[in-house]
């Protein structure tokens, strides 16, 4: 379990909030849902949702949320190590490394958690359904299945030469 007090976090990145109406016989009652990404931009990120009766409650609710469920993903030179894709709900995210200068081209969801996680070089493509906190979780999984060639060579026993053999 990893710490944020002791990570230097950035600005959290608002993906979306939202309006719900309860409707009763006085009326209607409003609540908002957020749903939030924090990161350090060093590969430790998280994401989190909170509701309340206003907009910047639920906010900060989703903040504290996301720092509980922080991860750290591999990274090298600013990008992810290989392609990979995942799969939330109906939404079905690509992440395929990029070179330098590329920048990062992804939608407002993925674009989101990848800013937060320090990803300068990325390129994305999101299937299916568009629903930003599938699409979200949907990334996050990707992030979290990521694989560095010291991790793998470590659990097969060989050298990373021989893994890329």
């Amino acid at each position: 379990m990893i710490n944020p007090a002791e990570l230097d976090l950035k600005e959290e990145a608002v993906v979306r909030v939202t309006r719900v109406a309860k409707v009763t016989s006085r009326g209607k009652n409003f609540r908002f849902g957020a749903l939030v990404v924090v990161g350090d931009g060093k590969g430790h990120i998280g994401i989190g949702q909170g509701k309340a009766g206003e907009v910047m409650t639920a906010i900060n609710k989703a903040k504290e949320n996301a720092k509980q469920s922080i991860v750290k993903i591999p990274l090298i030179n600013g990008t992810i190590p290989h392609k990979i894709i995942s799969r939330y709900g109906a939404s079905k995210v690509m992440l395929k490394p990029a070179a330098p200068g590329t920048g990062i081209i992804a939608g407002a969801a993925v674009r989101a958690v990848m800013e937060q996680a320090g990803v300068n070089n990325i390129l994305t493509k999101r299937f299916g359904s568009n629903n930003p906190l599938n699409v979200t979780k949907a990334t996050m999984r990707a992030l979290t299945e990521l694989q560095d060639a010291v991790s793998v060579a470590g659990k097969r026993g060989i050298t990373i030469k021989e893994v890329f053999s």
